[in-house]
């Protein structure tokens, strides 16, 4: 498993990246991403199920930090996605920098799923979908629950900055 601890250095150690990147976040940039990020999976022969999950867990994760990011208001957001392979394990890694306001949304909801089993989170999925009360709206909820039914293991944490921004990193093994 990938711990946060290793998630700053882990671009300087022997593991297959597939995909990193670094900066503004667009709809366009997340597809043009999607399409490198098939090819190199498409590469790697990986099984329609696990290739899946990485295409899940990559674009909500690129759409969370496009979406929260654009709560700063700053000419650099610091962030950051990544994609790969250690330990014979996959991993799909961002961090950004969100609010307070961000962070008190979305902390309860990654708790929720860290703390459930999968027959767990598919069921409070499905319970979330029929009720119409969340949807796939910034905060909503249903993404982080998608990335809890594709993955292994999540780490997350909020480190505290200035005026009420926190830096997020999140990691999930696949």
């Amino acid at each position: 498993m990938i711990s946060l601890q290793k998630m700053e250095s882990i671009l300087d150690k022997d593991n297959i990246i597939f995909l990193n990147y670094g900066g503004i976040f667009t709809q366009s940039l997340i597809a043009g991403m999607t399409g490198v990020l098939e090819k190199e999976v498409e590469e790697a022969e990986l099984s329609m199920s696990k290739s899946n999950n990485i295409f899940v867990v990559f674009i909500e994760l690129a759409q969370n930090v496009m979406n929260y990011s654009k709560s700063i208001k700053s000419k650099n957001p610091k962030a950051i996605i990544y994609v790969g392979k250690q330990d014979g394990d996959y991993f799909v890694c961002s961090q950004n920098i969100i609010t307070l306001e961000d962070k008190n949304r979305i902390q309860p909801l990654l708790e929720q799923v860290k703390n459930s089993s999968k027959d767990e989170i598919k069921k409070l999925y499905r319970e979330v979908r029929r009720s119409g009360k969340c949807s796939h709206e910034k905060g909503g909820g249903l993404g982080f629950l998608e990335i809890g039914k594709k993955v292994q293991s999540l780490e997350y944490s909020f480190e505290e900055l200035e005026n009420n921004k926190f830096c997020y990193k999140i990691c999930t093994t696949i």
